[in-house]
């Protein structure tokens, strides 16, 4: 991949919410391929059109006139198409290596 291992990003547990089975149960997990906040932009960048390119992500959705586009955040874009790799890939660690 064209980025430093600097950029090497953070794989976020995050804990959803109890799914409403009346309390004691474990609230369920899920895990998403998120860029780190201190990662340069033109890092970020070069990742996020790799993603979207050789590395198959679908980023229509990123894109100008897409549901997610936000043209004021390389940060959220390239989240949002690293996640996409990452759960097409298998969610394991080398998935979310960029």
């Amino acid at each position: 991949m064209p980025t430093p291992k600097s950029l090497v990003l953070s794989l976020l547990l995050l804990l959803g919410l109890c799914s409403g089975d009346g309390g004691g149960g474990a609230p369920p997990q899920e895990l998403w391929c998120v860029a780190k906040n201190n990662a340069e932009d033109a890092a970020l960048q070069a990742a996020l059109d790799w993603a979207c390119g050789a590395g198959g992500a679908d980023c229509r959705p990123i894109q100008r006139g897409g549901p997610c586009y936000d043209p004021t955040s390389v940060q959220n874009t390239a989240s949002f198409a690293f996640n996409d790799y990452f759960l097409k890939h298998g969610m394991t660690d080398d998935s979310c290596d960029f």
